[in-house]
């Protein structure tokens, strides 16, 4: 059987752990997977989308900056893309039609909750950031039942609409938007979606947030311990989770959704670590 094409899109995209994840995916499940990534010019995405799938290609992943266009592009939305407002995992139905999903929530869901034995339900989250990762993990994160989740940013406005979108979602949970500074008692889980750990900063937030059984997940990953998670650590959080689990997961799912198998992740992980 030859293999079928999948890829991930960005620019840029040459950073990507997705074509080694997805390579070690196809080599535990035994499927037909070659994957690779392409580097799509900032001003044609639809164009590249476009031209993969008519050559035959199977499924495309989709990173920063285009995973709102991969949403808009797209005509048809899982319910999870179209309350995500974006969209990481593109296909083409059986009537060759381009449907748009989104893995993320999933991803960060079963990192947390199944991988490291965080419990959600019932638990009060905040949550740091009111762009589109934070968008992409709100269902998925609510739909765990916490007891309450706290959206924190620094445009208190986007904090706010983020809460008003996502509260018929909320069930019993609380759901509120704050500015950065405002939260002042500590939380079971922490969720930095920020991207203040790429450039090596901080969101401003009070160390009051941590107590001795908080849980910090920094949606970023690095070799070393993120800026974020240094922080939380300093302050004597229980303990700090970056994102590589969650990127592995969010693969996972996609890999599910194309191909009908669902891998198993732990390996796929600690491999990376060790790369």
């Amino acid at each position: 059987m030859s293999n079928e094409l999948y890829a991930v899109v960005g620019n840029p995209v040459s950073h990507s752990k997705s074509p080694r994840i997805h390579s070690l995916f196809a080599c535990e499940t035994g499927e037909p997977v070659e994957y690779t990534a392409i580097q799509a010019p900032l001003d044609d995405f639809a164009g590249t989308v476009r031209h993969f799938f008519e050559r035959g290609g199977k499924g495309l992943n989709v990173t920063v900056p285009f995973k709102e266009q991969a949403w808009t592009i797209a005509d048809h939305r899982t319910p999870r893309a179209e309350k995500a407002g974006a969209a990481n995992t593109l296909y083409l139905d059986n009537a060759g039609e381009l449907v748009a999903d989104n893995t993320d929530g999933v991803g960060i869901v079963r990192d947390l909750r199944d991988n490291q034995k965080v419990p959600l339900k019932g638990a009060r989250i905040l949550v740091l950031g009111a762009g589109g990762a934070v968008r992409g993990v709100l269902g998925p994160i609510l739909a765990e039942q916490p007891a309450a989740l706290t959206i924190a940013n620094r445009t208190v406005a986007k904090a706010e609409a983020l809460a008003h979108l996502f509260a018929g979602e909320a069930g019993a949970a609380t759901i509120s938007a704050c500015g950065f500074d405002q939260p002042e008692q500590p939380f079971d889980v922490i969720i930095n979606g920020t991207s203040a750990s790429l450039q090596g900063d901080l969101p401003p937030v009070s160390a009051n947030v941590i107590g001795p059984d908080t849980v910090v997940y920094d949606m970023m990953y690095s070799l070393q311990t993120t800026t974020f998670n240094q922080w939380a650590l300093d302050n004597n959080a229980h303990r700090v989770f970056d994102g590589l689990g969650m990127l592995v997961e969010q693969a996972a799912e996609s890999f599910y959704v194309w191909r009908g198998v669902r891998p198993e992740t732990a390996s796929v992980v600690e491999e990376l670590r060790n790369d």
